[in-house]
């Protein structure tokens, strides 16, 4: 699967946080998001891992119950099942590899 750049497909999940699913294969699924300073993802799990890169701007990360200031450049891995939560300190892009595939992250008109 080949992806070519372009800023249509975004989709809001919450107030300040909107994502697109890129590409994926039958074992990943590759996202970027794109998230205004101020918003906050709540503290969840899911089964995926969940593996992440900081592309632009600054985020606090926590992962159980370590708590992280990520910066440009800087990146992490989140084992499945594991709590975390994210405010956002500036507006960022974050990309990242899920897997399995998050199925509820597929698009509509594309399957594995």
């Amino acid at each position: 699967m080949f992806y070519k750049a372009n800023d249509d497909g975004y989709k809001e999940v919450l107030p300040g946080i909107r994502f697109k699913t890129l590409v994926f294969g039958k074992k990943t699924l590759f996202t970027e998001f794109r998230m205004n300073a101020g918003a906050i993802l709540p503290n969840h799990s899911h089964v995926h891992e969940q593996t992440g890169y900081l592309t632009k701007g600054k985020i606090q990360l926590t992962i159980g119950k370590q708590v992280f200031v990520v910066e440009k450049g800087d990146c992490w891995c989140i084992p499945g099942n594991m709590q975390h939560s994210v405010k956002i300190l500036e507006n960022s892009i974050v990309v990242e590899v899920f897997s399995p595939v998050r199925k509820e992250y597929l698009p509509k008109d594309r399957t594995t």
